[in-house]
């Protein structure tokens, strides 16, 4: 079985536990669940770097990324560096994240936050708004285009901005409706985990212009951000290139001074 056969067949076995445990009506009554969201996509806009940074401690491909540093002081490092947005993995079993590093950071974070989650259930919808994120990360490959458009409707519905993550043409084609906010391009192919860059510069001209469009994984060079940046990209996802770092905020700081500098 491939490993994001098996993350979908664990995390279904999941959602069924917490939602006995907790029910959407009770994460409609959560104190976050009624705060308005921070627009992601504005917030790229308006950002020089367009760089969304991420926490991760581990990978499927990489058991041990950082258990070093902690969520808040690398959101707060994160933050000074002049990050557009954060990325957060929620997700136990296979990246040790989990709902309540989102609900710690809420507390001081002022970027928007992308809930990075495989998500394949209305219950995650909720549990995202519940917990305090800004936006929702949807993989097309796990979903099918029915799934697509009922979880962008609901996520919009609650204030959410949705992120279409999608790695083949193919998967382009499952996209419709008017929820979507931002495409994003995954240079890792989330089947065998090899990582290719060009996978962003060869569908940028495939995905429609009304979305806002992103670049996902491999990105570890400035010149690799100001080569996606000629080709149209407006965001940029880094997760491991600062986290395998000793110091992910200073990694991070540096990273981003030498985009600004750049453009």
């Amino acid at each position: 079985m491939k490993i994001l056969d098996k993350i979908v067949k664990d995390k279904k076995e999941e959602i069924i536990k917490l939602s006995l445990k907790n029910p959407i009506s009770s994460l409609e009554n959560e104190k976050l669940f009624s705060r308005k969201c921070i627009s992601l996509k504005d917030s790229l806009l308006r950002s020089s770097s367009g760089i969304i940074c991420e926490f991760k401690r581990k990978s499927p491909s990489n058991n041990n990324i950082n258990y070093k540093s902690t969520i808040s002081e690398v959101v707060s490092g994160y933050q000074k560096a002049g990050a557009a947005g954060l990325s957060i993995l929620t997700n136990k079993k296979y990246f040790d994240g989990n709902i309540e590093d989102i609900i710690e950071i809420r507390n001081f974070a002022e970027i928007p936050i992308l809930r990075k989650e495989f998500i394949i259930s209305e219950y995650q919808i909720f549990e995202a708004k519940s917990i305090g994120a800004d936006a929702i990360l949807l993989i097309a490959s796990i979903l099918t285009s029915e799934d697509i458009l009922n979880f962008s409707s609901l996520a919009k519905s609650l204030g959410l901005e949705v992120l279409v993550e999608i790695h083949l043409y193919e998967e382009l084609k499952k996209i419709s409706g008017n929820n979507i906010d931002i495409i994003g391009v995954n240079n890792r192919n989330l089947d065998t985990l090899e990582i290719d860059l060009n996978n962003s510069i060869e569908m940028y001209k495939e995905i429609p212009d009304k979305f806002l469009k992103i670049s996902e994984s491999g990105i570890s060079k400035v010149e690799s951000i100001l080569k996606l940046r000629e080709v149209g990209y407006q965001g940029f996802l880094i997760g491991e290139n600062f986290m395998k770092s000793d110091d992910p905020m200073e990694e991070a700081y540096n990273f981003i001074k030498e985009v600004e500098n750049e453009i």
